[in-house]
C-alpha cells in the first residue's frame, strides 16, 4: 500500500468490466478480480462493499471449481476476517471452521493456509471467552 488505494479501485474495475466481457462473470480470472476488490473495500473500510464482493467471489469459485477448492476457501476464510472485523462472531466462526475443515482436506494439517485459519479461530476464541478452544487452537497453530 503506498497510500493510494483510491487510485486502485478504478483500475480493478476497468479490469474487471474487461474480464467480465471477454471472459464472463464466472471466469476464475474474472473471479480472482472480484475477489481482489473485496480486499481493496476492506482496506478502504468499504466494509458492506467488501461483503458483496467476497460473497460473490465465494459464489463463484463454488460454481465454477468447488466448495472444496483453495479458491473457493480464501474466499471463505476472507468473509470471516471481514465477519471478524465486523464484530459478527458467529459467522466468523462459522467462516473459519468451514475453511480449516476445506484446508486440512486439500493442503494438509501443517500447511501454512490451514496453520493461519488455526491462528484466526484461536483469536476469535479468546474474544468469545472461549479460552480452552483458544489455548488449543494457538498450541495446535505453534507446531
Amino acid at each position: 500500500d503506498q497510500g493510494k488505494l483510491g487510485e486502485a479501485e478504478p483500475m480493478f474495475q476497468r479490469a474487471l468490466q474487461g474480464y467480465e466481457k471477454a471472459l464472463g462473470a464466472e471466469h476464475t480470472f474474472t473471479l480472482g478480480t472480484v475477489n481482489n476488490l473485496g480486499n481493496l473495500y476492506w482496506d478502504q473500510r468499504k466494509l458492506g462493499d467488501a461483503e458483496q464482493m467476497f460473497q460473490r467471489a465465494l459464489q463463484g469459485y463454488e460454481k465454477a471449481l468447488g466448495a472444496e477448492h483453495t479458491s473457493t476457501l480464501l474466499a471463505v476464510n476472507n468473509l470471516g476476517v471481514l465477519y471478524w472485523d465486523q464484530g459478527k462472531l458467529g459467522e466468523a466462526e462459522q467462516m473459519y471452521q468451514r475453511a480449516l475443515q476445506g484446508y486440512e482436506k486439500a493442503l494438509g494439517a501443517e500447511h501454512t493456509s490451514t496453520l493461519g485459519t488455526v491462528n484466526n479461530l484461536g483469536v476469535l476464541y479468546r474474544a468469545q471467552g472461549k479460552l480452552g478452544e483458544a489455548e488449543q487452537m494457538f498450541q495446535r497453530a505453534r507446531r
